[in-house]
């Protein structure tokens, strides 16, 4: 059994520990990883999506932060309606932007387009490596200046949510593998998100790291937890230093407040 199962006991979910880690909960929150435990050799669907079951029976699966529920996990023939309790997503309205900043240019937008595109395939990868196995921790310490889910809408117009949390740090920080996992992307330059490193965790699970200054891991590489990966910065579109940390099973984005282990810094 996972080492941080007995030391957690429960799994964060709805923001509490309210199921224990071998058990599927009856209701998750929006954004948050679920670590469930079924009978070994069991099949399991997720939204009638195949997911990997470790040989102990460990398997997870990510709540988007738009999911309404109910999130249908099918544990061999039983299947089981979990609900999905919602958050309150704060929104900032801002007026008065540059249209060129609010919407770029067709040649910057097909650059970020081409650079997207780059990341989402490397989110799709899914091996059966175990390596979010002993839980995580913060790849830095300070202020949370960005928190996962927030929206802003720019002169009327509607934008992403923010995918991940912002941590302000001064530029240079050292940044830390918060898991075990092998890098599946890196580059120095993209347009949006600067220096840009994806870690990836095993069974769909994978860290991004965003507006990187230094950059010291490489595609392909093994790296472990509490490894430096690079430094943090403002390289991209930021207005300042920090660590951007991002979290997603394949192409739903989590927050990494709810993951295992992780407990509010400041």
């Amino acid at each position: 059994m996972r080492q941080w199962f007995g030391a957690l006991g429960a799994l964060l979910l709805s923001g509490q520990a309210q199921a224990a880690a071998q058990d599927l909960p009856t209701s998750v929150s929006q954004g948050a990883l679920v670590v469930a435990h079924a009978k070994p050799g069991a099949r399991v669907l997720v939204d009638d999506r195949p997911v990997h079951v470790a040989p102990d029976g460990v398997y997870v699966f990510g709540v988007g932060r738009d999911e309404k529920g109910p999130v249908v996990v099918t544990v061999g023939d039983v299947r089981h309606n979990l609900a999905v309790v919602p958050r309150d997503w704060p929104i900032e309205r801002v007026e008065g932007v540059p249209p060129g900043t609010v919407n770029p240019p067709p040649a910057v937008a097909a650059r970020i387009e081409r650079e997207q595109a780059a990341v989402v395939a490397a989110r799709s990868r899914d091996d059966a490596r175990e390596d979010f196995a002993h839980g995580f921790i913060w790849p830095v310490t300070g202020r949370i200046s960005g928190r996962f889910g927030n929206q802003r809408i720019y002169n009327g117009d509607p934008k992403a949510p923010h995918s991940g949390m912002d941590i302000a740090v001064p530029e240079g920080t050292p940044v830390k593998a918060p898991a075990d996992g092998v890098i599946t992307f890196a580059n120095p330059d993209l347009y949006l998100t600067g220096g840009t490193v994806l870690l990836d965790h095993g069974f769909g699970l994978s860290s991004n790291f965003l507006h990187l200054s230094r950059i010291d891991v490489k595609v392909g590489q093994r790296v472990h937890q509490g490894q430096i990966i690079g430094a943090a910065g403002k390289t991209g579109r930021a207005t300042g230093p920090h660590l951007h940390w991002g979290f997603n099973w394949f192409g739903v984005r989590l927050d990494p407040l709810l993951l295992p282990g992780i407990e509010p810094n400041s």
